[in-house]
């Protein structure tokens, strides 16, 4: 039982350490532009790990045995990171900036921006693999990576707190109010983004999907 555990243990943290690689990456690309550019696009960031028991959860509803194979195989979001920005176009910019990066490679994007999801649910979402390096040797670890800007990350939070309440079950007026509000939200972002590229001279441009 010990060894099983401490096995457990070192598994977990791979992906802990691929986390705080990317927050590393990210943190790196924050400090540089609030020290040499007159605009940093980056806000916010915070990160979450599953615990091991949400991870075999994931793995029973989907009739998967819970072995370390099947967890490495399956399960690309055990380590989290999310960004928060002002504007829909610095998400696109940091994501592009993280993804150039010579030791990240793309598994999968998601764009939520370019395409809502029909409650109007919008972000913008990456598996990222990451080489963690270990006495053991080179490990190369999934990390989900969401960037979405403050409206979007407001909507999201508030529209968990509500599902979570009325476990999964929420009335149908709420539903549309969710969605109707996820439409402003998409509305204030763009007279934001207008607002801020008028104060400094820029010429509008449309949202352009990251091309990774």
């Amino acid at each position: 039982m010990r060894t099983l555990r401490d096995e457990t243990e070192r598994f977990m943290l791979r992906y802990k350490f691929g986390m705080d690689e990317v927050i590393t990456k990210l943190s790196i690309l924050r400090e540089e532009f609030g020290q040499t550019h007159a605009y940093n696009p980056i806000e916010h960031i915070s990160s979450r790990l599953k615990s091991l028991d949400s991870v075999i959860e994931k793995l029973e509803r989907k009739g998967i045995d819970p072995t370390f194979d099947s967890i490495r195989e399956t399960i690309t979001d055990i380590a989290g990171v999310r960004v928060t920005c002002s504007f829909v176009s610095d998400v696109y910019r940091v994501a592009e900036l993280l993804t150039a990066q010579g030791d990240i490679r793309v598994l999968k994007k998601k764009d939520y921006i370019a395409a809502p999801k029909e409650n109007g649910y919008q972000s913008l979402h990456l598996i990222v693999e990451v080489p963690v390096f270990l006495s053991t040797g080179t490990h190369l670890v999934p990390v989900e990576v969401q960037v979405r800007t403050i409206a979007m990350d407001f909507w999201a939070s508030l529209e968990h707190k509500i599902y979570y309440k009325y476990d999964g079950q929420v009335p149908s007026a709420l539903v549309d109010d969710l969605t109707d509000a996820a439409h402003t939200a998409s509305e204030l972002d763009a007279r934001m983004e207008r607002l801020h590229r008028e104060l400094h001279g820029e010429r509008p441009s449309s949202r352009r999907p990251i091309a990774i």
